[in-house]
């Protein structure tokens, strides 16, 4: 329910404050403020999330091939399967990774073409033909044909 004034009954009012903003808001302590970065420090500051290193480019889940990138070592990389003996591709695909340059490379179970700053972009984008071809010729072999084309996420 809604009380009304009555003209005999005192009015009530609220008072305002008539101190300044900056004495109304306390000061942080200053152990605080040692802590924590300003604002304007803070929005300076970038937060970076690391990409995964190699970074997946492209996969072709049916055939079992797949093109990564690695920044870290410099190279591009084609993987098939697991790396395991028994999704060791066809020779004829083995023959068409060493024609493109690609070596063996047992550690890590992939096929490996080092990336150079001068032929960066030139490699990435063999490395990505060689992957189609490849995943093509497996998809042949496996008989797998009528799937959906190797994903390529561009």
């Amino acid at each position: 329910m809604s009380r009304k004034r009555k003209s005999d009954q005192e009015s009530v009012e609220t008072t305002t404050s008539t101190e300044t903003p900056a004495a109304v808001a306390e000061a942080p302590p200053a152990e605080a403020a040692a802590d924590k970065p300003s604002f304007a420090e803070s929005v300076g500051q970038k937060k970076y999330v690391a990409a995964p290193d190699p970074f997946p480019i492209a996969g072709d889940y049916a055939a079992g091939v797949y093109l990564f990138e690695s920044k870290e070592d410099r190279q591009m990389a084609i993987k098939f399967g697991e790396g395991r003996p028994e999704d060791k591709p066809s020779q004829a695909v083995i023959d068409k990774m060493k024609e493109a340059g690609f070596r063996w490379n047992a550690a890590d179970r992939i096929w490996a073409h080092p990336v150079r700053g001068e032929s960066a972009m030139r490699t990435r984008i063999d490395a990505e033909q060689l992957f189609q071809e490849v995943a093509k010729m497996i998809r042949k072999e496996k008989g797998i044909e009528d799937g959906p084309a190797p994903s390529v996420p561009f």
